[in-house]
């Protein structure tokens, strides 16, 4: 990331104001640059995760669209415009709506759609696989907003929370996020880096990306725990009745997919949530 000559001073919302401020450039995490003339003061959000971090920065006002999967929180999710899902992006209503910096993601929008975009207003792309990439993009869209110190604290609390995570003892874990047909997680995804955080031995971790799977090949890979998540598909209790019939050796059990796979700062909840599901599989003994 480079800085141009600039110089802030933070106001008392803790979002720096500039006193000198001229074009800045920054990269994305797909080494992608961006020039901004000046702090961003017409923000759309195409990626549910950062747009519930722009809230936690404090960039109430700033925010000015966001897609109808951002469902966090619920006051911008309730008053905020969309502008279509992460993947079926309306550019008439993001142009609409006047945006002087634009943020998405390379796995949630697709390149058309950036392509489009950018001939509006600069879009900056996260590109998240590990939680070393989030804490990376936390750091970043805390600096191209001017809102650094909201930034760094939220990274602090994480870097601690992460220290203290509980361990699952290297069990053998298929995550699976789809059915008909079934898909589960591969070593290059964010979900994947959040299993191994917490000590899971990701059953599909050779495989790439969302393999697909079958009960079968999930019978080869002797699972001791399943978990289904709770998005993008809804698993629910009777899909845990099902497996239950076909792999009897394995714990089965909903788990928040949020939790699991949003890189912003709904990873501050990472921490309690795992430590109660660290008691409810080991309760199951």
């Amino acid at each position: 990331m480079l800085h141009i000559n600039r110089l802030f001073a933070p106001d008392k919302s803790g979002r720096s104001k500039t006193s000198v401020f001229l074009k800045m450039q920054y990269t994305d995490q797909l080494q992608r640059q961006i020039i901004l003339p000046s702090l961003p003061k017409r923000i759309v959000s195409l990626v549910p995760s950062q747009t519930e971090l722009l809230f936690d920065l404090g960039l109430r006002t700033e925010v000015v669209g966001i897609t109808k999967f951002c469902v966090h929180p619920t006051e911008w999710f309730q008053t905020k415009p969309r502008v279509g899902g992460t993947k079926s992006i309306h550019i008439n209503k993001v142009a609409a709506l006047h945006p002087d910096l634009i943020i998405a993601n390379k796995e949630e929008n697709t390149k058309e759609q950036i392509s489009a975009l950018e001939n509006i207003a600069p879009v900056w792309i996260s590109d998240i696989r590990t939680m070393r990439d989030a804490l990376r993009m936390i750091a970043c869209i805390g600096e191209i907003t001017g809102t650094d110190s909201k930034a760094r604290a939220i990274i602090a609390q994480l870097n601690t929370d992460l220290g203290q995570l509980p361990s699952f003892h290297n069990m053998r874990t298929a995550y699976l996020i789809w059915k008909d047909p079934y898909m589960s997680v591969g070593r290059d995804t964010f979900i994947h880096d959040t299993m191994q955080m917490a000590g899971m031995h990701n059953v599909f971790g050779d495989e790439e990306r969302y393999p697909l799977i079958t009960i079968e090949s999930l019978l080869l890979k002797q699972p001791e725990l399943v978990l289904l998540s709770s998005e993008p598909y809804p698993f629910r209790q009777p899909h845990i009745n099902e497996l239950n019939a076909r792999l009897p050796g394995a714990r089965i059990l909903l788990v928040d997919g949020e939790i699991f796979s949003w890189y912003g700062s709904r990873m501050l909840h990472l921490l309690p949530y795992l430590k109660g599901l660290v008691q409810q599989v080991f309760s199951m003994d």
